[in-house]
């Protein structure tokens, strides 16, 4: 893969709190386009990873670069153009609550473009919140007046104020019903494909790296052990995918997708959907 192919390339990343290390020489490339899930047990520091690429977490050693440019040690003024081309819904959506969503969507507009006048800011926050499958009403509801999918919604729609290229997710579904987040799936998914989104998808949410992700990156052992995609992880032997993927939850979500695999409409080599054959009368 060429550094063109990559949206971000991160290389012998040490992270360290105290005595604690929390990452040691870790590697990760993530390519342009795709959705990558990123998964690791308790500790393994899969906010951290996602802290230190957008610069809320200085590592101890490494080199970070997004878009092609170096990430760390740049100053505030270098890094405005970078950030300017990212977005991201922390877990639980993050929302200021003294502010209602239009205006929470508006928090980096008017960070980075001041100068834009209020009617056009509305417009835009406006158009984020019905993009991101919220109601138009929503707009001048205070955080505290949604639901949880709801507040996720509005992050999401933060995240996006900016029309970003790369999109950080954090936990997007945790918290929500299984309806919610498969809604909140389909609407990732539908989002990337529509905006061209690199997706970079903190979730432990089996259903999730099922349905929607390109490949997955394993953190484990203070490093990325392996990416690949379910089947290629699955063909590994490290005990923690083995007990990940192969536990009863994993194998319910792999069966749930093959059961929607199974009952999509099936077409032929033109795109004519072609009809399911009836079950024979005894």
């Amino acid at each position: 893969m060429s550094d063109t192919d990559s949206i971000i390339r991160v290389r012998g990343l040490k992270n360290q709190f105290g005595d604690q290390v929390i990452h040691e020489n870790l590697d990760l490339d993530v390519r342009r386009g795709e959705i990558l899930g990123v998964v690791g047990g308790s500790g393994t520091g899969k906010s951290v990873l996602m802290r230190s690429i957008i610069g809320l977490q200085t590592p101890s050693a490494g080199s970070i670069d997004v878009f092609g440019e170096t990430t760390i040690g740049r100053e505030e003024t270098e890094a405005v153009e970078i950030r300017k081309k990212w977005g991201v819904l922390f877990q639980g959506g993050a929302l200021f609550s003294t502010l209602t969503v239009a205006e929470n969507v508006q928090v980096p507009l008017k960070e980075f473009y001041p100068k834009l006048k209020p009617a056009l800011l509305d417009e835009i926050a406006g158009y984020k919140v019905v993009m991101t499958g919220l109601p138009a009403n929503a707009g001048p509801k205070y955080p505290s007046e949604l639901s949880g999918g709801m507040k996720k919604r509005a992050g999401l729609a933060r995240a996006l104020a900016l029309d970003p290229q790369l999109l950080f997710l954090d936990e997007p579904t945790a918290g929500l019903d299984p309806i919610g987040a498969a809604a909140f799936d389909e609407l990732t998914a539908s989002l990337q494909k529509t905006l061209g989104l690199t997706v970079f998808l903190i979730t432990h949410d089996l259903d999730t790296l099922h349905a929607i992700c390109d490949r997955v990156a394993v953190l484990a052992d203070k490093r990325v052990i392996a990416v690949g995609t379910i089947d290629e992880l699955l063909a590994l032997d490290h005990p923690w995918i083995q007990e990940y993927f192969n536990g009863p939850r994993g194998r319910a979500a792999t069966d749930a997708q093959e059961r929607i695999a199974r009952s999509a409409p099936q077409h032929d080599e033109a795109g004519v959907t072609l009809a399911k054959p009836q079950a024979q009368r005894r």
